[in-house]
């Protein structure tokens, strides 16, 4: 039966039932499956037919997972991975020969920012920052070898949008494969294929899980694509286990639920600090303020969980915040139904000197809110406490 609805996609997609009739679907921890006999074992490892061989390569887990994430997406195919940096870095690697180039809005997670800058050089992997949201502009860093066009939206930490819509047709404009992280929206809020994105990522450890259990990531899009990248993937071994890949695939059932909750909180909590005097400006893709609201509104159905956030008083200020804070987590997870607040210049950002942290918005006294699902007046009396010892 086909399902029309993303609420109903998540809980009744599952794998075939076994002979035991389950209801929830079971774990398959084995590392091997058993063959039919040896021509069976021959077309598969011929890829003449489907079938699991080796859970490095597939596993019924993985395989509901990656399915519901398929269909959550509307994209023909995908593969499951370890954590969110090894989609992103296999994705890159499945798709990349030396020489070529990456075209890349700058707004991106600090270990994206260190393969691009530390890891590709060394296989001759160029790529280019671009600040710029006009098509036009972006037409003069195009090379002969960029291959790939990459984005985060929103980004993190900045909350930067990006017209996917605008970016799809300039890719295809120009023979350029898409690829964007759509980790902060989530499937549930954002489906970049319908704008035109060829590749999309997912760091599964964030909103997917939704409670900071574990550890997990998906790439996701075009079968073509997708068939390069997993040829890496195969013979690499970024692989997510079969119980994580479990975990993951019950958390998508109440992905739908968990994100609007978000989504109010996090309303809820803008509207506090845009009062509030010790707020120098608040970031949210919602927000009357934000510079792109009205992209956000057009591809996004929800501003997300994610609020951030610049301190008067700087870095002094904003330290003196997070150390007065009694409920909300000082972790590095975010997507959690705890809310978490974060430094991203001193932890997620670090690596990024401070000309580069600037240039993308993150300022010395930004701080990160990953908006959770505890009641909002506790939230917001847990941050205006803490902004109360700052004043």
């Amino acid at each position: 039966m086909k399902y029309n609805n993303n609420e109903t996609i998540a809980i009744r997609t599952q794998t075939k039932l076994t002979n035991h009739k389950e209801h929830s679907t079971p774990l398959f921890l084995t590392s091997s499956f058993v063959f039919d006999d040896a021509e069976n074992m021959q077309a598969l490892f011929a890829d003449e037919i489907e079938g699991n061989i080796y859970s490095r390569f597939s596993n019924p887990n993985c395989l509901e997972f990656v399915d519901k994430l398929c269909l959550l997406e509307k994209v023909e195919d995908g593969i499951a991975t370890g954590t969110g940096m090894a989609a992103v870095f296999a994705s890159f690697m499945g798709l990349l020969n030396s020489g070529d180039h990456i075209l890349s809005t700058s707004g991106v997670f600090g270990s994206t920012h260190t393969l691009f800058t530390k890891v590709f050089p060394r296989w001759g992997i160029t790529h280019t920052y671009t600040n710029s949201h006009n098509p036009e502009e972006w037409k003069q860093y195009i090379r002969p070898e960029t291959k790939i066009f990459y984005c985060e939206t929103p980004s993190n930490p900045g909350l930067e949008i990006i017209d996917l819509l605008e970016v799809g047709n300039f890719c295809r404009e120009h023979n350029i494969i898409f690829l964007v992280d759509n980790c902060f929206a989530t499937p549930y809020l954002q489906n970049p294929a319908d704008f035109g994105a060829d590749i999309i990522i997912h760091s599964a450890t964030k909103y997917i899980d939704g409670q900071g259990r574990t550890l997990g990531g998906a790439i996701l899009g075009k079968k073509k694509f997708i068939d390069q990248i997993r040829f890496f993937a195969r013979h690499s071994g970024p692989s997510l286990s079969p119980f994580n890949a479990w975990l993951l695939s019950k958390s998508l059932e109440t992905l739908a639920v968990r994100m609007e909750r978000h989504c109010d909180n996090a309303e809820r909590v803008v509207s506090f600090l845009e009062q509030h005097p010790l707020c120098e400006k608040v970031i949210y893709p919602f927000s009357d303020y934000h510079p792109h609201v009205e992209i956000a509104r057009k591809q996004m159905k929800r501003g997300g969980g994610i609020v951030t956030f610049i301190m008067k008083g700087g870095i002094e200020n904003g330290r003196k915040f997070i150390n007065s804070l009694q409920m909300c987590s000082l972790t590095a997870n975010l997507g959690d139904t705890r809310t978490i607040i974060t430094h991203p210049a001193s932890t997620t950002h670090s690596k990024l000197t401070e000309d580069e942290r600037l240039n993308v918005g993150i300022y010395p006294g930004l701080i990160r809110i990953s908006v959770g699902l505890e009641h909002y007046q506790d939230i917001i009396g847990d941050i205006s406490n803490a902004l109360e010892k700052c004043q």
